[in-house]
């Protein structure tokens, strides 16, 4: 409070309320010791007010005016303890004398209270009051810091702290700024009784971010924030100490924490004593002392929980308790009070721990005497992987969200820790099932070395299966094959990348070891023989032998997604809107089982087949289509849907060489030679509406070349008899067609004939 009064004192006027006050309580607890001799001797407390020999003199001035008022002897009026009862029985009896105190309804009660520090506490109200009282000209806004708050005491003994809150509490017209390294909890209503104001009626304002909060986070300084510091913390001849590299490195590694970036200086400071000219190099590291501050003041309960939870990305508290090893919430929602410990309320997990103390108390020693050794480390990993699995088994939404997220942690763990797979291969089956593709694993995955343990392998293959919708398929083919030759895996799991791998190949042109990949898959019976089974419908299809697929896809069932199977099997035979109703099916079954990539596939399939047929309804298809794609990471969907815009434009002008020529530089970068062919039939189809001859010549050579494998070889048939041509027996590709090929070529001749009434072309 003395502080407080001394920087008030700049105003240059008594404070007459508060002064009274403070003179009685000076009076009687240091008796024979004056206010002026204190500041002089009190020295670092107090130097740093200039205002320092003014405070005396104002309360000098307030007594005087005071005693003059009630008509006291001038000898008196200086000497708090004999004014005191004279000031009190004048307010208590409203003499008009007072009239200038008369306002302050509460100084008559603490004059006559006890003059400990209990009295002292309230003198705040009367310091408002003084402010509220001064003329507007000299009127100011007082602030008042109170850093390291956390030395107040602990939150078990909060005596201190009810004191000071008093005093925050009773000066409404001062602005508070609270600094410390935990959440200030006066807003939580668990607290009534050792605090004079609790709950969230009291302190509307200080609860936690997602309720509104005002309390501030400090330690997330943006790029700029930390250059600035960084450039203003140590200069030499008006410029920058240290260099524009080594300030770049430094804040890239604190990830704007400001303790990291004063330790980062510090060892600025030390290299250059040593003779060294610091490089960048040098703060590529952690500081042992950043730990050491974090943990200096937590009971070895919270220690414990802060080690657990720097082993994940992020956690809840029934989580962290889990990974923790405990059975009380009391050291981890004390942790929550850390500025370190960051918030995100709509997140699975809300909670994670800041990046550099996370990284920091994992790599470095923290000195500590209950420090972890390697053996406490695994432990500990094994504990928080089982926490995340029973997690994840037990979360009552079961979501999307969920899974992923337990995926990563787990993945990452596994792969820390060398752990067996476990509750892993169960989830990443879930993960595959859906067909949506986020990416999951641990981004250190992606190595060029190869997998030396089986959470590595299981990794590496789910990376690649996410990152094969940016990749070429050539990348996603050689990447998997690298996980197949670890025979790190399970046998299903060995299975997922079989059959996967195999995929890429089909899509590659490589039809033949597409269906050596499936067929070792169909032969194990696991859980993605369906699946296989599926894939090799589609290799007897890119081959042309229609009935074979036929027969197939009426075996297949929801499992090998029979309804999309008979799709891909009709539109070829000029049956669009035949297979468009299967397509229907396919995602309607599709939505029926909540797999949002499968019924996002079939209708970019649904919109392709119907854009030969229907313009005009494929409008709405493809917008459908695309809004099902657009939480999605399926690229060939995507392509998909761009062919169906294609066709449905098809026969006009709509800029259809500039959107060819972007189909095929996304098609050459993701190595489907397959949808490159696709392209070119449609690009027949519109040439064959358009009644140019040359232009089917070019995409039937076109066809050739990307056909030489002999998978899509009937794509010439196709393209021949939407030009109403007959294919010459040398060039005819020996499909099977269901029901002859007459048929078939009347059909795709009367789609064009179709488009050409609609256009009027004819």
């Amino acid at each position: 409070m003395l502080s407080i009064r001394l920087a008030v004192a700049a105003l240059g006027r008594p404070m007459p309320a508060f002064d009274l006050a403070l003179s009685r309580y000076w009076e009687h607890n240091h008796p024979g010791q004056s206010l002026e001799e204190h500041l002089r001797r009190s020295g670092s407390a107090f130097v740093r007010f200039s205002n320092s020999a003014a405070l005396p003199e104002q309360i000098q001035s307030a007594l005087g005016d005071i005693a003059q008022a009630l008509l006291l002897p001038g000898t008196v009026g200086a000497v708090a303890g004999q004014i005191t009862g004279a000031v009190v029985t004048a307010l208590r009896e409203r003499r008009s004398s007072l009239r200038a105190l008369a306002g302050c309804t509460r100084l008559a009660d603490v004059l006559e209270a006890e003059p400990d520090t209990e009295m002292l506490s309230f003198t705040p109200h009367l310091l408002a009051w003084d402010l509220a009282r001064m003329p507007q000209k000299k009127k100011a806004l007082l602030v008042v810091l109170l850093d390291t708050f956390e030395d107040v005491g602990d939150r078990t003994h909060r005596d201190l702290e009810r004191l000071i809150q008093r005093v925050v509490w009773l000066m409404p017209n001062a602005f508070f700024v609270i600094t410390g390294r935990n959440r200030l909890q006066w807003a939580d209503a668990g607290l009534q009784g050792q605090l004079d104001w609790t709950g969230q009626s009291a302190w509307p304002q200080l609860g936690y971010p997602h309720t509104g909060s005002r309390q501030i986070l400090v330690g997330d300084f943006s790029a700029q924030d930390c250059e600035d510091y960084l450039v203003h913390r140590l200069r030499s001849n008006g410029q920058p100490l240290i260099d524009q590299a080594i300030r770049h490195a430094i804040a890239t590694r604190s990830h704007g924490l400001p303790l990291h970036l004063d330790l980062a200086t510090g060892r600025y400071l030390e290299l250059r004593r040593q003779g060294r000219e610091p490089r960048p190099a040098d703060f590529e590291q952690d500081f042992p002392a950043l730990i050491a501050r974090t943990l200096r003041d937590l009971t070895p309960p919270e220690r414990q929980a802060l080690r657990s939870v720097s082993l994940l990305d992020a956690w809840s508290v029934p989580l962290a308790m889990q990974a923790a090893g405990q059975q009380h919430q009391a050291p981890l929602t004390r942790l929550l009070d850390r500025p370190f410990i960051q918030y995100e309320p709509a997140a699975s997990w809300p909670y994670h721990l800041h990046q550099v103390i996370r990284s920091s108390i994992r790599s470095a020693d923290d000195g500590s005497d209950d420090s972890w050794s390697p053996q406490d480390w695994q432990q500990a990993g094994q504990r928080a992987f089982n926490a995340v699995g029973n997690d994840l088994a037990t979360s009552p939404q079961r979501d999307r969200a969920t899974l992923v997220a337990c995926l990563r942690q787990g993945l990452s763990l596994a792969r820390d820790f060398r752990l067996e797979l476990d509750w892993l291969a169960q989830a990443a089956f879930d993960y595959v099932s859906d067909s949506v593709w986020e990416p999951v694993a641990p981004p250190s995955s992606a190595s060029a070395t190869p997998p030396t343990t089986a959470a590595e392998a299981l990794a590496e293959t789910l990376s690649t299966l996410a990152r094969r919708q940016h990749e070429h398929r050539q990348r996603t083919a050689e990447r998997l094959t690298a996980v197949i030759h670890s025979n790190l895996l399970t046998p299903e799991l060995h299975d997922l990348a079989v059959y996967y791998l195999a995929k890429a190949q089909r899509d590659l042109g490589l039809s033949d070891l597409s269906r050596l990949g499936m067929s070792a898959v169909v032969a194990g019976g696991g859980r993605f023989a369906f699946p296989a089974r599926r894939g090799l419908a589609h290799l007897s299809r890119l081959a042309g032998d229609f009935p074979t697929a036929l027969n197939t896809a009426r075996g297949l069932g929801w499992r090998g997604r029979h309804h999309r199977v008979l799709g891909d099997l009709w539109w070829p035979h000029g049956r669009a809107e035949f297979a468009a109703e299967n397509y229907k099916n396919a995602r309607t079954e599709a939505e029926e089982h909540a797999v949002l990539g499968e019924a996002a596939t079939s209708q970019s399939m649904r919109c392709f087949a119907l854009a030969f047929t229907s313009p005009e309804i494929a409008d709405d298809e493809i917008e459908l289509a695309r809004c099902l794609l657009r939480p999605l990471n399926l690229r060939a969907s995507r392509i998909n849907v761009e062919l169906a815009s294609l066709l449905r434009d098809a026969g006009t002008s709509a800029d259809i060489a500039g959107r060819v020529q972007a189909l095929r530089d996304d098609l050459h970068r993701a190595g489907f030679v397959s949808m490159q062919a696709s392209l070119c039939l449609v690009l027949s189809f519109h040439q064959a509406v358009l009644g140019d001859q040359a232009g089917v010549d070019s995409e039937i050579a076109r066809l050739r070349e990307l056909t030489r494998t002999g998978g899509y070889a009937y794509y010439i048939d196709i393209a021949h008899f939407m030009a109403g041509r007959r294919t010459a027996p040398r060039e005819a590709s020996g499909a099977r067609w269901i029901g002859g090929a007459p048929d078939v070529r009347a059909r795709w001749r009367g789609l064009v004939a179709q488009r050409q009434l609609w256009l009027g072309l004819e």
